[in-house]
């Protein structure tokens, strides 16, 4: 049988108070309609298609490719959102089962939605929803259950009755259809309620007082089905998720010093006995090897690491890092630096679109832009590849063995030949051939007495 998500995501978020669409607010990195479609796309599905409305093109452009969209020109419930949905994008689909998810639920996961699938499929039902219980339900929608403990209808918060409202079973808003009911359902929704909209809820008691299969999955955890609908809300679930992270990162086999001050993105990988200490942060689709020390103070974006990489206060962006470098203090390998094995990077060192050789090394003070630098090499302090001409990148290449001393200006383009030597404080214009020393600098100069004449001028 056919399977299809849809999720509702066409809110504007009043009380985010944020010109932002809802979904798009960062949660552990990512937006919150990103952990959505991560939890959707571990089912095997048909097809996932998103309600969108307001902030319509933001959201759209940011999950391109990633899901189908729908237009819910005016926002008037969630029944009215499905209705819009199965007019255009379900109009050509008869059968099948439709998963109804929120935009706005980043702590669901994949297998919670496997399980609720399977039980709807397993009982037979027209409608399931996922439940959960809670000692202080307010807010949310309460599941009536009749003699037999069939779920017959929900009730929200603003339209239940004082009994109603003590029930602690509560609608998490998420849902399984049979795709033909669902169709016919819809069709039947009213606007008689105290938010005069159509409320998608009232098909659960369509479907009972027609006779037809209600059920309920209940969840133990509740925190999972929690939605966000202000900045505090955010906040705690982006607590909850670096939390999740953290957990299963240790049960990997890496050791986190603190994982309450450690962000690791969902999408990071990270080696057995790897170490990382306090205040770092793991970013994008990283992936760090085996038995690495990283931060404190350590932050890495979209980053590769191998094994027995030493990384620390510093940080890299989109660069590939080979086995056994040593990276820091206050380091910051930009995009497209590429580093070969047992390469050193030390303090204030910034390398960026640039491939450095094994066991080179380049210790402190130094820039390093759009080189391709050889094996065995020792650039020294305050050396600066000089790649810009105010209109053009060029680039500097160095082999192997070269050493280039401090003070260095390296002119691109330009080509440092193998086993070279760059005399301290030169500016290098020309190519220098191999086992050459080039030294380019004026001859020093002393004026006698001068130092002394100088002072006592400035003391009248």
């Amino acid at each position: 049988m056919s399977k299809y998500i849809l999720i509702l995501a066409a809110g504007k978020g009043t009380r985010m108070k944020s010109d932002l669409p809802k979904v798009l607010h960062e949660v552990a990195f990512h937006p919150m309609l990103y952990h959505v479609l991560a939890a959707a796309g571990a089912i095997e599905n048909d097809g996932i298609f998103t309600v969108v409305g307001h902030g319509k093109a933001e959201v759209e452009a940011a999950f391109a490719g990633e899901t189908a969209f729908v237009l819910q020109e005016e926002q008037k419930g969630t029944g009215h959102a499905v209705k819009t949905a199965l007019n255009s994008a379900f109009a050509d689909k008869e059968n099948g089962t439709v998963l109804v998810l929120c935009g706005d639920t980043p702590l669901l996961r994949g297998e919670t939605l496997s399980a609720l699938l399977a039980c709807h499929e397993n009982c037979g039902n027209l409608v399931t929803v996922l439940t959960a219980s809670l000692a202080e339900p307010f807010g949310y929608g309460r599941i009536i259950r009749d003699e037999n403990n069939q779920v017959c209808r929900i009730v929200e918060e603003k339209d239940a009755s004082a009994a109603e409202k003590a029930v602690q079973e509560i609608n998490s808003g998420v849902y399984c259809f049979d795709l033909a009911f669902l169709k016919k359902a819809v069709g039947q929704l009213a606007h008689n309620n105290c938010q005069g909209e159509l409320y998608l809820t009232d098909t659960v008691a369509i479907c009972y007082e027609t006779g037809g299969k209600t059920g309920a999955y209940v969840i133990d955890d509740f925190e999972e089905v929690k939605g966000v609908n202000d900045r505090a809300q955010l906040a705690e679930a982006a607590k909850i998720l670096r939390r999740r992270k953290a957990e299963a990162a240790m049960r990997d086999g890496v050791t986190l010093i603190d994982p309450d001050t450690t962000w690791i993105d969902t999408a990071a990988e990270i080696g057995a006995d790897t170490v990382i200490e306090p205040f770092s942060v793991i970013r994008g689709k990283t992936v760090i090897g085996a038995n690495c020390r990283i931060g404190p103070n350590a932050e890495l974006i979209d980053t590769v690491l191998g094994d027995g990489v030493t990384f620390w206060r510093s940080v890299a962006q989109k660069a590939k890092i080979g086995d056994v470098c040593c990276i820091g203090p206050f380091s910051y390998l930009r995009p497209g630096t590429v580093l070969a094995d047992h390469v050193k990077i030390g303090d204030f060192v910034e390398v960026k679109n640039s491939n450095i050789g094994e066991h080179t090394k380049v210790p402190h003070l130094t820039y390093v832009g759009d080189s391709d630098i050889g094996s065995g090499c020792n650039i020294a302090c305050g050396t600066i590849t000089c790649n810009y001409d105010g209109f053009h990148k060029t680039r500097t290449t160095i082999g192997d063995g070269a050493f280039v001393g401090c003070n260095v200006n390296l002119v691109s383009p330009i080509h440092i030949e193998d086993g070279a030597y760059i005399g301290a404080g030169s500016t290098i214009t020309k190519d220098v051939p191999t086992d050459a020393l080039a030294v380019a600098r004026n001859h020093q100069t002393n004026v006698e007495g001068w130092a002394a004449r100088f002072r006592n001028l400035n003391k009248k």
